[in-house]
């Protein structure tokens, strides 16, 4: 199917474009909020659609174990499942079932994991994994690959690397919706040479769009944009182009500039419900007591539904209370933030004012300390790891 169609000049970075799809067109750059288990946490999906969202991803491995491929099928598909009637993007299932490092194990043919659930035996199978997503309905589909590890030993890489080209052309041989747009995922670790290689075995597929898998996973940022510029070069123009994994605002204004069209990260709402609230200046902790009788919003100016009609001081009474509400209003806040930013690079690409448009961002947004980061990340990922919910 046709699915993409560039709005600016072919060979242009930063670019903008639109993605084609049967419940609706998404302009891009577009940001997309994960509903893992087809449910954005917290949030209805009208209000996912009222911050600006356009298009969510839901994850094929928990949505498999539970409720059911078959379930979420009989009764109608994914869009009326979860009462979103707007694009839809499901990935694999791989990476959740490879941070599964104890409950699995991996072989050309495929995956035999254990559920984190109830610890029943699965095997998961390029074709089981094309299956799946046909059966939910997604609008993009992805293919099943392998995410090597970040210092992991270069063998891995390079069994990851050719594993992932092996899947990509069963997922492809075993698509057969017309409706849907199947998406292969370039890997190769932080290897230039096995980036390239991947790159030319999966482009030679000929997928509807092309995603860069296996970074932001523990890396220092300076290497990430290394690998993302080489890789970028292997990478069709005239296709749509989805770095996965990333969600800080300093990352999406970088990647854009790169030439990247389609983002997922799970990190606003994660960030939001332990009180990590984005501002222009930077994340601030809403439980820091300078807020305990702040009568402002969390950030002037912000046209959300959290800033429109509360004070800091109320969110951080909520969030020292531990109240629900904390948590919703929080996601929505991040969630508003990170559509304004999309919306705001859509503009200035359009506009030809882009350059000055990250300088005047980057310049007054303060990241994350990278050692911290970093170490932040390790943990999580190890949390993840030995956790029953990844």
């Amino acid at each position: 199917m046709e699915s993409f169609s560039l709005v600016t000049p072919i060979g242009a970075r930063p670019r903008a474009g639109v993605l084609h799809t049967p419940h609706g067109d998404v302009p891009t750059p577009a940001f997309m909020p994960v509903a893992t288990q087809a449910s954005v946490k917290s949030l209805s999906p009208e209000e996912v659609k009222s911050l600006g969202a356009q298009i969510v991803l839901s994850n094929t491995y928990h949505l498999y174990l539970r409720p059911g491929v078959d379930v979420i099928r009989k009764l109608g598909g994914l869009h009326n499942f979860m009462g979103w009637q707007g694009p839809i993007l499901t990935d694999s299932g791989g990476f959740q079932v490879f941070s599964l490092a104890s409950l699995r194990q991996i072989s050309d043919d495929g995956v035999l994991f254990r559920s984190h659930i109830d610890g029943s035996e699965h095997y998961l199978t390029p074709e089981l994994s094309i299956q799946l997503q046909e059966a939910l309905g997604a609008d993009i589909i992805m293919a099943l690959d392998e995410c090597p590890p970040y210092n992991g030993h270069a063998s891995e890489a390079q069994e990851a690397t050719a594993r992932t080209a092996l899947w990509a052309a069963r997922c492809k041989a075993a698509h057969r919706r017309e409706d849907q747009a199947l998406f292969g995922i370039v890997q190769g670790g932080f290897s230039h040479e096995l980036r390239r290689q991947s790159a030319e075995a999966i482009v030679a597929l000929g997928f509807d769009g092309y995603a860069i898998g296996g970074l932001s996973v523990g890396e220092p940022k300076a290497l990430t944009w290394e690998v993302l510029e080489r890789t970028e070069q292997h990478v069709p123009k005239e296709r749509p182009r989805y770095l996965m994994g990333v969600g800080s605002p300093e990352d999406l204004v970088q990647a854009v500039a790169m030439g990247m069209d389609l983002f997922d990260c799970a990190l606003p709402t994660r960030l939001a419900r332990n009180g990590a609230l984005f501002t222009h200046q930077g994340r601030v902790n809403i439980l820091n007591a300078r807020f305990t009788e702040s009568a402002g919003p969390i950030e002037a100016g912000c046209d959300c539904y959290a800033c429109g009609r509360y004070s800091s001081a109320y969110l951080h009474h909520l969030f020292k209370a531990r109240e629900l509400l904390a948590y919703r209003l929080g996601s929505i806040h991040n969630l508003r933030f990170i559509m304004r930013l999309m919306e705001g690079m859509r503009k200035a690409i359009l506009e030809g004012t882009f350059e000055g448009f990250k300088g005047s961002f980057l310049r007054d947004y303060q990241p994350t300390d990278d050692e911290v980061r970093v170490a932040q990340k390790e943990k999580w990922v190890k949390r993840r790891a030995g956790s029953s919910v990844p």
